[in-house]
């Protein structure tokens, strides 16, 4: 079976929307991309925490056919995040970051992770990206998420980490930042001409579009009756995706559209609870019988 390894953070986070508040729940992009994948196939996890960081959460991580080997426990305090939606659940305002332990991230592979066929790079500096890069050996498919911030302040970085991956993960407001192009189309082609093969578009409730070489693919988004907290969404989407293309081994169309039909369903259960109370509580089944859901809703016949 296909291990995936991710790097990325893992921190505790406090969230307040308009159905409810959390104080230091699990969370950081590499949690929810790991428990997401985990349903589909093992996952290898590099991350740091502080040494306040609870014990019963890594217990949780274990119990989900994650690899803690990769996680690094250093003295001082696990990163925080404290962040406030309104209405609109498509943008969290950060009230607070404090980076604590995760300033000191320094990733580095241990040696059965380093034979890594999938691997995800998380939202973290595209400068540390490289750094795992150089640490893989020969890696069957390779994705990269990031941020506006890097896109920022990092964008030469982060230019070299899309000329060496297959795929990257964006939303929509960071793909047209980054590559000066409204036109999401354009933009994916500029994409291209950097060097990955497929790009994802993440649009928050509306759903996701795939970008290949030759192709798009719409995932739309799920009519929920219930959403708590859209925090790691966008995470929990990679997961899903990675975690279900792994599974299948093949980098073929056909498992490209499942797995981003796969990504819309594991974000979709993300957002009904808060932290990752819905994974916690989550039974395959349901997947599956999401997933139908999914090909119902967008299902229409040929004939005009």
């Amino acid at each position: 079976m296909n291990k995936i390894l991710v790097v990325g953070s893992i921190g505790l986070d406090t969230v307040e929307t308009p159905f409810g508040q959390v104080q230091d729940v699990l969370g950081g992009s590499a949690t929810y991309f790991s428990v997401a994948a985990s349903f589909f196939t093992p996952v290898n996890l590099v991350a740091i925490v502080g040494s306040d960081f609870p014990e019963k959460e890594i217990g949780f991580l274990q119990s989900r056919r994650i690899d803690t080997k990769g996680l690094i426990i250093n003295p001082g305090k696990t990163f925080r995040w404290k962040g406030k939606y309104s209405y609109d659940l498509n943008t969290a305002q950060t009230l607070d970051t404090q980076l604590n332990v995760f300033a000191q991230f320094k990733p580095v592979l241990p040696a059965d992770y380093q034979d890594a066929s999938f691997v995800l790079l998380a939202n973290i500096d595209p400068e540390l990206q490289l750094e795992v890069l150089k640490q893989v050996k020969k890696p069957k498919f390779i994705a990269c998420d990031t941020m506006n911030y890097w896109i920022d302040k990092k964008v030469d970085a982060l230019k070299k980490v899309i000329a060496a991956v297959d795929l990257l993960f964006i939303n929509e407001a960071e793909i047209r930042q980054l590559t000066q192009e409204l036109n999401l189309v354009k933009a994916s082609k500029k994409i291209f001409s950097w060097g990955a093969k497929h790009v994802i578009v993440k649009q928050g409730e509306y759903g996701a579009l795939m970008f290949s070489q030759g192709s798009v693919f719409s995932a739309p988004g799920f009519p929920l009756e219930e959403v708590n907290d859209p925090t790691g969404a966008g995470d929990s989407f990679a997961g899903g995706f990675m975690g279900y293309l792994a599974q299948k081994g093949e980098l073929s169309e056909k498992y490209f559209r499942q797995s981003t039909i796969i990504g819309s369903v594991m974000a979709s259960f993300n957002v009904e609870d808060f932290s990752l109370n819905r994974f916690k509580r989550l039974k395959y089944e349901e997947i599956e019988q999401r997933f139908k859901e999914f090909k119902r809703l967008s299902h229409f016949e040929e004939t005009l």
